[in-house]
């Protein structure tokens, strides 16, 4: 599959949408944005199984990515993934008939390392081969994971379809960390103190490249995971951008009292460590950007 092909990808106009826009179309590749808003693109909203299968009729793509979120800032409170979580679901299985209807032959799923499960893995370091949802500590966290575990296995039992999952950390970069920049500017935006918690990073930039080594080279029904070398703490990767970019430092609280922000309080409470010798192995992916600080160094001239 490493030839000219022609992409259809939800989530175009996302953050992480123009990265893979951009790193497609450099790869060679024909890119169709497909959205609520595609300008030029296939107008559909994943929502809606109807209007999108006859948005697609008569098209032909080779290949379908799935990048679309509901997010458009960082989530703070379970509610602000439930959208995200639909789209994992019901949207996923309803771009799966679409992608069928239009002959592609291979479709790349955007995942997440939090499908291992929230909460501390110690020094674990998480390969694929590890339980992939597992169910959730409480309703509210099982309603995410589950989330997560429903489009991966809607993507590995498409029929006709070579299904790909990319496990990606938290994504920062160009277009990513600059939504952090005004809440530290108005010192809006503390952080629990890490106590030696890390959490797995992945550079937009990195994602993109990773999205088009799976569309060129990934072994079908795969899981892979895409992160960065270094783990980092949210709040020391809160603090790096600041430095970064000469901001007031956050200020620094006990986690219990994040505890009103639910799911942001979730995510800063877990430690995780995660192995992406797989894609290294098999896609021919390196990040490019090892560590957030090379990531964060790198903006005053990609970003």
């Amino acid at each position: 599959m490493t030839t000219r092909q022609s992409i259809l990808l939800a989530g175009a106009s996302g953050v992480l949408g123009r990265h893979l826009t951009r790193a497609l179309t450099a790869a060679g590749h024909q890119v169709t944005g497909l959205g609520r808003s595609a300008a030029g693109g296939v107008r559909a909203d994943l929502m809606d199984r109807d209007a999108l299968l006859r948005a697609v009729d008569g098209r032909h793509f080779d290949s379908v990515v799935h990048a679309a979120t509901a997010l458009r800032r960082a989530p703070l409170r379970h509610r602000d993934m439930y959208a995200t979580d639909a789209l994992r679901t019901e949207g996923t299985a309803h771009l799966i008939e679409a992608a069928q209807a239009t002959g592609a032959r291979r479709f790349i799923a955007e995942s997440m390392v939090f499908g291992y499960g929230y909460g501390d893995h110690g020094d674990h370091l998480l390969t694929e081969d590890d339980p992939f949802g597992p169910r959730g500590t409480t309703p509210r966290l099982e309603r995410h994971i589950a989330a997560m575990r429903t489009k991966e296995r809607l993507t590995f039992d498409a029929a006709g379809l070579d299904g790909i999952a990319l496990r990606f950390g938290l994504f920062y970069g160009p277009g990513g960390t600059d939504a952090l920049l005004p809440m530290l500017r108005r010192r809006q935006l503390p952080v629990a103190a890490d106590h030696g918690r890390v959490l797995p990073w992945t550079n937009l930039v990195d994602a993109a490249a990773a999205v088009v080594a799976a569309v060129e080279r990934g072994r079908p029904g795969q899981a892979y995971n895409i992160a960065d070398s270094t783990p980092m703490g949210f709040g020391a990767h809160v603090r790096a951008v600041a430095e970064r970019f000469g901001l007031p430092k956050p200020v620094t609280v006990p986690l219990w009292t994040m505890s009103p922000m639910a799911y942001a309080h979730v995510v800063m409470a877990t430690t995780m460590r995660v192995s992406s010798a797989k894609a290294e192995r098999e896609l021919g992916w390196t990040p490019a950007y090892p560590s957030t600080h090379d990531g964060l160094a790198a903006l005053g001239t990609t970003g």
